[in-house]
């Protein structure tokens, strides 16, 4: 399959990736949350290149994620209170 030719998918593809890093826990070490906060912006670059249809699989499975992650923290909270 041929790159998206307007570089949407890779764009949403980031933007979900630094969205469910944001839900999740950051870690104790800097050096790793630094790390991770750089990490979208690295994938997001090398999806420009990359098929559509391995950028749409990556969305999908970022965007599910972020759905089961705030599912999670919802639940931990709902029966910590």
């Amino acid at each position: 399959s041929a790159q998206d030719p307007f570089y949407v998918l890779p764009l949403v593809m980031g933007a979900s990736m630094f969205l469910q890093q944001k839900l999740n826990p950051q870690p104790l070490d800097p050096i790793q949350a630094r790390v991770f906060q750089i990490m979208p912006v690295f994938f997001t670059v090398f999806f420009l290149f990359f098929p559509a249809g391995l950028v749409l699989y990556w969305t999908v499975n970022n965007l599910l994620s972020i759905a089961q992650q705030w599912r999670i923290n919802k639940v931990i909270g709902a029966t910590s209170k």
